[in-house]
């Protein structure tokens, strides 16, 4: 591995603990549709892999690393009458008020990042307003030189394109880069653009689920100033 110049985050289950952050969301939102349209929440739940009496996500759960369109398309066939474009627009307002727990304290980590020199990107499934505000809330969207959600324009993970746009954006190579999230679509995207991967677990997949596709496995991303300041060559 070479010189490492740039950082590109996955957000949910990566800046943000997944399970105290969606949580509650999914629950909220899966329960008003079903109460208008008169569905059965429970259905709604194992649609999208979650369950409402524990809160707990399934390892697959679509709402891990799908698309907000992905994710509603899921859920549509059980809400008779709502339109697509209508259900994804109340997703996204609604993620947009979410209110996320970061992983570890972000600021004093992503003031590290921006003293090591390192450009700083986000790459997330979710839409791009959301994540703004997301990052916004948490005091650390200052820091990120790229924004990147699924209607962006340039794809969604486990396609490389938002990944690859970063890079260019940057005026970096992808193998200065490193990829970091917390489920193989991350590693898979990271991998097909080039760059080094590197999975956490603050989100629900496990270490033997992530490992065989990442080049290390980190208990949370307060670990990566000692990851790369390890990869990094000293210059005599």
């Amino acid at each position: 591995m070479g010189s490492i110049r740039g950082l590109l985050f996955d957000k949910d289950g990566t800046l943000f603990d997944f399970r105290a952050t969606w949580g509650g969301w999914s629950k909220r939102l899966l329960l008003e549709l079903a109460a208008e349209a008169g569905a059965v929440p429970e259905t709604l739940g194992r649609a999208v892999g979650f369950d409402l009496a524990s809160g707990e996500f399934a390892p697959d759960s679509a709402v891990i690393a799908h698309t907000v369109p992905e994710i509603a398309a899921l859920l549509l066939p059980h809400l008779p009458g709502m339109r697509a474009a209508a259900l994804v627009e109340r997703m996204n307002a609604l993620s947009a008020e979410a209110e996320p727990v970061p992983a570890v304290p972000l600021v004093p980590l992503f003031q590290r990042f921006r003293a090591m020199g390192l450009r700083i990107g986000l790459v997330t499934n979710d839409g791009e307003v959301p994540a703004r505000a997301h990052l916004a809330s948490a005091g650390v969207e200052g820091f990120f030189d790229y924004v990147a959600g699924f209607d962006s324009g340039h794809g969604a993970k486990p396609d490389p394109g938002p990944l690859l746009a970063f890079a260019r954006a940057e005026r970096l190579t992808p193998s200065e880069v490193v990829m970091v999230g917390d489920s193989r679509h991350d590693l898979i995207a990271g991998k097909a653009a080039g760059m080094p991967v590197v999975a956490v677990l603050t989100g629900v997949a496990e270490a033997g689920e992530l490992a065989p596709v990442a080049d290390a496995v980190l208990p949370d991303i307060g670990h990566l100033p000692d990851w790369i300041a390890a990869r990094t060559p000293v210059h005599a």
